[in-house]
């Protein structure tokens, strides 16, 4: 792909999509940058870049945001939310959003952009999901549930598009400090949290804030995704961050 091509990004507001946009437009790309309310000052002005307002739980949103984007060569499936909890507590309303933004979301923003992609046969679509799905953790089962899902989905979708020449790939992140993921879990965890795990759920926060565990920077993401959609050699799956990759390779992290 040359840098007359053009990535969309979702869920751009913060973190590893903020990155990665701003990548994309170091890079020289054109780059569609969405949120669901954007924000002018979060990335630099230049005539490459375009903001539009996306939420991927809702089609019309979709739809509207995909017609005003017109032709791209690459989407980029990063929104999604966080939810740090024990299932006991959790409320189906939260699980269900979980599932609507991180996996449903990603399934309806691809499938926007697949008539385009196969006739033109040619595209990339990145998955960004998350190391949780490596290796099992605490306090995080829907969370994990709704990334593992997208991982099944790509990786199964990938084999559906290979004969119209569009690329489908995953990109795991580690925990990184610097996202939106903790203030997403809290907003769903509310005062969800039995006593009977009060505890155990206290071990498992000191645990995620030990300065001394490798963490992901937000750097990572965005030098992982530009492999995915650039090289057409790049694995189905590739890990991104330190603690992603020993993760990856059955490490255990201190």
């Amino acid at each position: 792909m040359s840098t007359n091509s053009t990535v969309l990004v979702t869920g751009c507001s913060s973190g590893f999509g903020l990155e990665t946009a701003r990548f994309f437009l170091d890079k020289g790309w054109r780059v569609i940058a969405t949120m669901r309310t954007p924000r002018e000052d979060l990335l630099p002005r230049s005539d490459r870049l375009r903001l539009l307002p996306l939420d991927v739980t809702d089609a019309d949103s979709v739809r509207r945001c995909i017609e005003a984007a017109g032709p791209i060569d690459a989407l980029v499936n990063n929104a999604g939310v966080g939810l740090l909890a024990p299932l006991e507590g959790i409320a189906l309303a939260n699980a269900r959003e979980v599932f609507e933004t991180n996996t449903l979301g990603t399934i309806a923003m691809t499938q926007a952009v697949l008539p385009q992609f196969r006739q033109r046969r040619a595209g990339v679509i990145v998955n960004v999901t998350s190391s949780v799905t490596l290796k099992s953790l605490p306090l995080l089962s829907v969370y994990t549930a709704s990334k593992a899902a997208v991982n099944a989905f790509t990786e199964s979708l990938a084999l559906e598009l290979a004969p119209f020449g569009v690329r489908v790939r995953l990109v795991l992140p580690g925990r990184s400090p610097t996202t939106s993921f903790g203030d997403n879990a809290r907003r769903l965890m509310g005062d969800s949290v039995p006593e009977a795990y009060a505890d155990f759920r206290n071990r498992v926060f000191a645990a995620v804030r030990d300065v001394a565990t490798p963490v992901t920077q937000v750097q990572d993401v965005a030098e992982a995704v530009w492999h995915a959609v650039t090289d057409p050699a790049a694995p189905m799956r590739m890990p991104a961050g330190a603690d992603a990759l020993a993760l990856a390779h059955g490490q255990a992290l201190p």
